[in-house]
């Protein structure tokens, strides 16, 4: 009987342990830090403009060639080694902060172009797939944007790595 009871009560003691009310979620102690609101507004703004700056793989290709243009990659450096767009410099999202992208790309007029795990299929080691609400090339466009760089050209496609026309480098790219 003792084992009914409380096997009757668990759920109601695991759901008044997890649960909180709108008073209690308000109490955490703010992080001027951290501003959510600010990045979902940010997101919004940047939607249409992200859009806009949308390439084709030959226009990628095109402007990697052109004067003034770097090609960024901001995967982790161990997935970066195993393959990368050739010539392209690497700063890991996790340390996109003001004085390392300033001392990577010191001029914000620079044309940057990104692309992400998301625009590769058929390489799933050096470019494993996010979830889409993630991938990175959004994220990197908004952080870009953000910190004051407002020339950025996303690779837009999906392209099978056997297909690519992009020059590729790193440890797993056989010659």
């Amino acid at each position: 009987m003792k084992t009914i009871a409380i096997l009757t009560l668990l759920p109601a003691l695991l759901c008044a342990e997890t649960s909180s009310t709108p008073a209690q979620q308000q109490k955490a102690e703010p992080n001027p830090r951290i501003d959510y609101p600010g990045f979902v507004q940010t997101a919004t703004d940047l939607q249409k403009v992200r859009e806009a700056n949308r390439v084709s793989e030959d226009d990628f290709l095109r402007m990697m060639g052109e004067s003034g243009t770097v090609v960024l990659d901001a995967r982790s450096k161990a997935r970066f080694d195993e393959m990368h767009v050739k010539g392209a410099l690497h700063l890991d999202l996790t340390d996109f902060n003001a004085p390392a992208l300033e001392k990577l790309i010191p001029d914000k007029t620079t044309r940057i172009l990104i692309y992400c795990n998301n625009n590769f299929k058929g390489a799933e080691r050096p470019f494993p797939a996010k979830a889409v609400q993630v991938a990175l090339n959004v994220q990197t466009f908004i952080n870009l944007h953000t910190y004051g760089y407002r020339n950025v050209k996303e690779l837009a496609p999906l392209i099978e790595i056997s297909k690519v026309k992009l020059p590729m480098e790193g440890t797993t790219v056989t010659k």
